[in-house]
């Protein structure tokens, strides 16, 4: 089978859904059209390309400790298996999460590696790795990690701003100080030469705050909102792809869009290889609250006002958000078609029906 490096361009003739493309180096500078299309871009698609963000070097590196750790025998890999009670870290083999309301499992395979054990090493934080990430924990992971955290947090602050929030507002829920689940995620998904519609990952909305992907081959999918019809998001090289998830959603009061996305396998030739990813999740504190930040700014409490009662009033934490969704996932916890609405997050789950297959 070729190599990621040799696959075949993304192909022109699938339907695809243009994304604002903001420049990290103007939003650095404070240019203010820059800032205007960032907020058009959070609040009405949820998803932006970003450019000149300066992390391509330590991408590739990435790509490279993911290929290198999959590579390694399953009972290897094993040992670091995340376990089903809603832990976050670790590795996840493929077929161990359902994608439906029938229990079908997925074909993926994912290694989680916490900020906090970055951050921390050599003194393992929440768990161990496999030696393949030991060998580099310092070199590789740690810079893309600090790297993805100054960019995420960067875009978090001006969003606080625009959200009429006190500064640092936001920045107090996603203090790299604190233990929290924001992770480094590399991803490996089997070439896909069926030609049938099997997804990798089924529609859902992302458990943190903001995601950074990093990704070589097409595949990705949104459903603008208002549509009955995925589109494929065109994957740009030297560009990340950046959307909202939960928590901002809900901090915000539904002014920052969290929107639904899933993963087929990618169009056209690209299919017969496999497809590898990178995404950085930045997600909040443990011990943050999902709720509306309505004391703290009138935009938001306007918003909450407007929307059905208790929407944006979850009064968990952060924490038991994420296990909650995880755990949810696991085929062990799968109890028949209930359990798949135990693991949503913002969605509106009445998708149109068109938008479900």
């Amino acid at each position: 089978m070729p190599g990621i490096t040799a696959s075949p361009p993304f192909p022109e003739n699938v339907p695809t859904h243009p994304l604002l493309i903001i420049d990290y180096q103007l939003l650095r500078a404070g240019d203010e059209a820059e800032i205007d299309r960032l907020w058009k871009a959070a609040t009405e698609l949820g998803f932006w390309y970003l450019k000149n963000h300066g992390v391509d070097e330590e991408v590739e590196a990435m790509f490279d400790l993911g290929r290198s750790t999959f590579a390694l025998p399953l009972d290897e890999k094993m040992k670091f298996e995340q376990g089903d009670q809603g832990f976050s870290f670790g590795y996840k083999a493929a077929g161990v999460q359902f994608m439906d309301d029938n229990g079908t499992r997925d074909v993926t395979e994912f290694l989680n590696i916490s900020k906090d054990d970055a951050l921390a090493w050599p003194s393992p934080y929440h768990r161990t790795y496999p030696s393949t990430v030991n060998e580099c924990m310092e070199s590789v992971v740690k810079p893309f990690v600090k790297k993805s955290l100054t960019i995420n947090n960067f875009v978090i602050d001006i969003l606080n701003d625009r959200l009429g929030l006190p500064k640092g507002a936001l920045a107090a829920l996603h203090n790299s100080d604190e233990a929290s689940g924001c992770t480094a995620r590399c991803i490996r998904a089997p070439p896909h030469m069926e030609r049938d519609n099997k997804t990798f990952l089924n529609p859902h909305t992302d458990f943190g705050s903001l995601s950074f992907l990093h990704n070589r081959l097409g595949g990705l999918q949104v459903l603008p909102p208002g549509a009955d019809k995925w589109y494929y998001v065109k994957p740009i090289p030297g560009h990340a792809i950046c959307n909202i998830g939960d928590a901002l959603n809900v901090f915000s009061g539904g002014i920052l869009r969290s929107n639904i996305h899933r993963v087929m396998p990618p169009p056209g030739e690209q299919a017969n290889y496999e497809r590898f990813s990178l995404v950085f999740f930045t997600r909040p504190n443990d011990t943050a609250v999902f709720r509306a930040l309505t004391e703290k700014s009138p935009m938001i409490a306007e918003a909450v006002a407007k929307a059905p009662a208790g929407k944006y009033e979850h009064n968990v934490t952060a924490k038991e958000w994420l296990a909650r969704r995880i755990k949810s996932q696991r085929v062990s916890n799968y109890k028949g078609p209930d359990s798949w609405k135990e693991r949503k997050g913002t969605e509106d789950l009445t998708i149109p029906l068109l938008a479900r297959v």
